[in-house]
């Protein structure tokens, strides 16, 4: 297996696109997008997030094949990580093997990471990664159509 991290291509955001379609993630991941079946607003985002040049958002391919992505964008002024694996690439090991490829060029210190309080995926790739759980707040859960508990993790 050959895992890679790239930029993100036009092609790339529609992949990413359809990787946010399954109901599933959408549940797992809990803070997404208000409406995540538009995908004029899903390509004006990611438009607009490739186009800030304080963002680092790279393609996860593996083999040749796109399988999520991996990125960071500024909240108060932390760098916060964000991942995304496709529902047919999950529990391979990608997340955390890109993870870990990432954090060779994300040198901003402290990271943050955030995820869901029961997303026990995201919670042992960042754990695996060196990630430790600093916090929690409640947040409205777009997926969840309800308010829950966020975790957040931090990278010093």
């Amino acid at each position: 297996m050959t895992l890679q991290l790239r930029n993100v291509t036009e092609g790339d955001v529609e992949i990413f696109f359809g990787f946010m379609q399954d109901k599933e993630l959408q549940w797992q991941a809990a803070f997404i997008s208000e409406h995540p079946e538009d995908q004029t607003a899903h390509t004006t985002h990611w438009s607009k997030i490739l186009a800030d040049p304080a963002n680092l958002n790279l393609t996860i391919e593996v083999d040749g094949v796109v399988v999520g992505n991996i990125g960071r964008w500024w909240l108060d002024g932390v760098p916060q990580l964000t991942y995304w694996i496709g529902k047919q690439h999950t529990n391979k090991g990608y997340a955390t093997e890109a993870l870990k490829l990432f954090l060779t060029r994300e040198t901003n210190r402290p990271l943050e990471a955030r995820c869901a309080f029961d997303n026990q995926g995201s919670i042992r790739v960042l754990e695996k990664n060196d990630f430790v759980l600093t916090a929690s707040d409640q947040y409205f859960s777009n997926a969840r159509k309800e308010e829950i508990t966020e975790l957040i993790f931090r990278l010093t």
